[in-house]
């Protein structure tokens, strides 16, 4: 009999990249490792669940910067071109460890998986990714949902009201105009939540987002059943609380699942194992080792003496933790059941990233989850929107400002190492206003054109990734260059616009290269 509800969520984001100058662009790289990874790995899975007559629900956010990438004719030319040098390499592979019985079935392995995803992407995609979660989307089996234009960071450009409403408005367009139809509901990006922003939420038509848990707990009055049932904001937005327990069990590398060392490590590869001369061709053409994606360790072990990894019992631990999850969702159901007036509901949201990317054998273990609750119909994966239709009537609050960044609150975007960037953020807010509202009639095409690339370089410079990387010190000198070479495109397209000066050739050049959301316009922002 079914007991509850499990609400898995995942959220699919990366900034947007595109360098059309260079035939191989590094950063570039973190989208073709997400293709190849997390997104088609994924949705193979799910295209075996729907061949094997499995039914399962996944809500999944595509972001904006996503979409567009996903979409761009450059980035699936060039991510083509990689699928072919990753076949290459693993045909040099089989040569290199041909004689080594400990590493040969590794290789074979990779082999056969890049021949695999090549074929999947030519397809049954179609050469663009989009094309699997429109599929299952027709199906009803998988819930898309937007976020943020650019993942910016809403509570901290709230400076302007103008710049996050503006957020939220091209976020939905996109949505629609990838998928066809504008989104049920929305990551905030970063989760991050203020008082107030759920009215520019229901002025978009988003009926659901999703908070870390203490932005329920504090909420006002708190929410009455934590994290296990939704709230309705003031303005009637459903709230959806994440549930620590199963993150954990899945998140966390010490404590969750992807601890095993069973599991494949991601850390030791090719990339910098090898002698340079071999994998020269491989990786950055200007000598910066990089990963391959080709890791023949497992966990166990220090970085230097890992065992080999044996693909057949890492499938075998994913179908034992997956029955485990079940196992312990099924039992803090039975616990939380005798305290609510409903079925409990357990949200359960993390990076997609996750699974494929960091956790190799992630995609393995919804698969048969996915199965496991299948077999036993005594938990319902479910979509949020499915679940406010079987429960309508659901506490009013109001939700507490947070995020699930580190602390929880917004230390993590505003702190010394990148506090510089936002009064260049709301100068540039305010003048993107000013200029919407002088220029609402404008009728000279070529000026248009440049105020419409002012909004797109806003947008970009919004991104709260850049914030976030250079707190982790991760690709920190990347996204201060990024950041910076955004204002600086402002800025000059400003003057042009101020004293009717237009390069046209610079012009042309940023509408290649920081192409992201083609039809939009600048009117939005009056």
């Amino acid at each position: 009999m079914q007991k509850g509800y499990w609400i898995p969520v995942l959220h699919s984001h990366l900034p947007f990249v595109k360098h059309p100058e260079y035939d191989y662009f590094l950063e570039e790289h973190w989208l073709f490792e997400a293709i190849s990874e997390c997104y088609i790995p994924l949705l193979m899975q799910m295209r075996r669940l729907e061949e094997e007559g499995t039914d399962f629900r996944l809500t999944v956010s595509v972001t904006p910067p996503l979409a567009e990438m996903l979409d761009d004719g450059n980035l699936r030319e060039k991510y083509a071109l990689h699928l072919d040098k990753q076949i290459e390499l693993a045909n040099k592979e089989i040569l290199r460890v041909k004689d080594d019985p400990a590493y040969r079935d590794v290789a074979h392995f990779y082999h056969e998986r890049y021949h695999a995803l090549q074929e999947f992407y030519h397809g049954f995609l179609g050469s663009n990714v989009l094309n699997g979660y429109r599929h299952f989307a027709r199906l009803g089996k998988l819930e898309i949902i937007t976020c943020g234009a650019t993942h910016g960071f809403l509570p901290l450009l709230f400076v302007s009201t103008k710049a996050v409403e503006v957020q939220i408005k091209v976020a939905v367009a996109t949505h629609k105009k990838h998928f066809g139809t504008p989104p049920n509901g929305i990551w905030l990006p970063e989760c991050a939540y203020y008082d107030g922003l759920d009215r520019v939420l229901a002025d978009n038509g988003i009926k659901f987002f999703f908070m870390d848990s203490h932005g329920l707990v504090y909420a006002k009055p708190t929410a009455r059943l934590g994290v296990f049932a939704p709230v309705y904001t003031p303005e009637g937005v459903a709230v959806f609380g994440r549930d620590p327990e199963s993150s954990k069990k899945v998140w966390s590398s010490k404590e969750g699942y992807p601890g095993d060392v069973h599991y494949r490590d991601f850390y030791r590869d090719i990339g910098y194992d090898l002698p340079f001369d071999d994998i020269a061709p491989y990786i950055s053409p200007d000598g910066v080792r990089v990963f391959t994606g080709f890791k023949y360790h497992r966990v166990s072990g220090d970085l230097n003496v890992k065992e080999v990894y044996d693909r057949n019992a890492a499938l075998l631990k994913a179908k034992e933790h997956a029955e485990n999850f079940h196992f312990e969702r099924e039992k803090q159901i039975d616990h939380l059941a005798s305290y609510m007036d409903r079925a409990p509901m357990i949200v359960s949201p993390y990076d997609a990233e996750l699974f494929g990317h960091w956790w190799f054998e992630g995609p393995d273990f919804l698969y048969h989850l996915f199965k496991t609750i299948d077999e036993h119909k005594v938990i319902r994966a479910i979509t949020p929107m499915e679940y406010l239709k079987l429960h309508n009537k659901n506490q009013v609050v109001t939700p507490a400002p947070s995020s699930w960044g580190d602390k929880g609150y917004f230390d993590v975007w505003l702190n010394s190492g990148n506090d510089w960037i936002y009064r260049h953020l709301h100068v540039m807010a305010m003048r993107m206003e000013e200029l919407a509202n002088a220029y609402t009639k404008e009728r000279n095409h070529l000026k248009i054109r440049v105020l419409n690339q002012l909004l797109r370089e806003l947008l970009l410079a919004q991104s709260s990734d850049w914030a976030f990387l250079m707190t982790t010190q991760t690709a920190m000198e990347y996204s201060i260059r990024r950041t910076k070479e955004h204002i600086a495109n402002f800025t000059r397209l400003y003057e042009m616009v101020t004293t009717d000066m237009i390069d046209t050739g610079y012009l042309e050049w940023l509408e290649h290269k920081n192409s992201i959301f083609a039809g939009v316009d600048y009117r939005i922002f009056a």
